[in-house]
């Protein structure tokens, strides 16, 4: 089975997300628990989630991928951006604790002129303190935390599967072993192409990068996007399926390749309602059965 949806508003309450979905024809959902610019996020109904955790199973919805704020940087030059950061990073995780077994998906940061290791030093520490935080404050943290493979542009981290697996090893280094269950990684098509992982001409060799370096094991939701750019242009430029230079055919061969089975992919094409509706029956009908 295929799993495929797209980002929806939370605005109108959680159950809402997961009947909105259905209308479009998705079975799984990318939603942000508060602005994607950031701010706070407003406190759910128990019972608001329990229906949607009804809804879920009822209708054989995949994991969710629910995203951090794109404000969200916890390796930043400022200490005030990284503290702020931290917290909305503590504060979704909590939250979510009463929506488990799904994903919570993140921009790792952008190390402005720290450096690459001082980068992912940040973020392996934070990302231990928090997860340790919240089990004390709520129990076993409940949802699997992924760091998204970035365009790498500018100063972000992320942007070479390589940077990924320091990050992962040196949080299980602190945290100790039980962290390798607790992390994992989103993988972005638009970015990895953007990146300079050229999918388009080696999908098979990109995947056996990926294995080498992080473990395909480790690889849980994909974000599935056209891009705007060429191969390894670092823009991060989404487009819409089949009209972006990845191309509909690549597109779906990342969703049909073995390897990937059984993962949530979600669209963050630029589109509205119609269009995310169009490209979920088009993924679905170009499965191969």
């Amino acid at each position: 089975m295929i799993y495929i949806g797209n980002h929806v508003s939370v605005s109108k309450g959680y159950l809402a997300m997961g009947t909105h979905e259905k209308k479009l024809g998705g079975n799984t959902f990318a939603f942000f628990p508060r602005n994607p610019r950031g701010g706070k996020s407003k406190a759910v109904p128990d019972e608001d989630i329990a229906a949607l955790r009804e809804f879920l199973i009822n209708n054989r919805f995949g994991k969710l991928v629910v995203h951090g704020a794109y404000t969200m940087n916890i390796c930043a030059a400022k200490e005030e951006i990284r503290a702020n950061s931290r917290e909305m990073l503590r504060d979704d995780l909590i939250k979510l604790q009463a929506l488990p077994d799904n994903y919570y998906n993140f921009h790792p940061g952008c190390h402005v002129g720290q450096g690459i290791e001082a980068g992912i030093k940040m973020i392996a520490e934070t990302l231990v303190g928090v997860i340790d935080e919240v089990e004390r404050e709520s129990g076993t943290l409940k949802n699997i935390i992924l760091l998204e493979t970035m365009a790498g542009k500018g100063s972000e981290v992320g942007g070479r599967f390589e940077e990924l697996k320091s990050i992962l090893d040196l949080a299980i280094s602190l945290g100790g072993e039980s962290y390798r269950d607790k992390l994992g990684v989103c993988l972005d098509t638009c970015h990895i192409w953007d990146s300079g992982y050229d999918i388009k001409a080696d999908l098979d060799g990109v995947l056996a990068e990926f294995d080498k370096n992080i473990g395909l094991d480790r690889l849980y939701a994909l974000h599935l996007n056209d891009s705007k750019n060429v191969c390894g242009s670092h823009k991060d430029r989404h487009e819409k399926l089949g009209e972006g230079l990845i191309g509909e055919s690549t597109l779906i061969s990342v969703v049909q390749h073995p390897l990937l089975q059984g993962r949530p992919f979600i669209l963050e094409t630029p589109n509205d309602d119609d269009g995310y509706a169009k490209e979920i029956a088009t993924v679905k009908s170009r499965i191969i059965k």
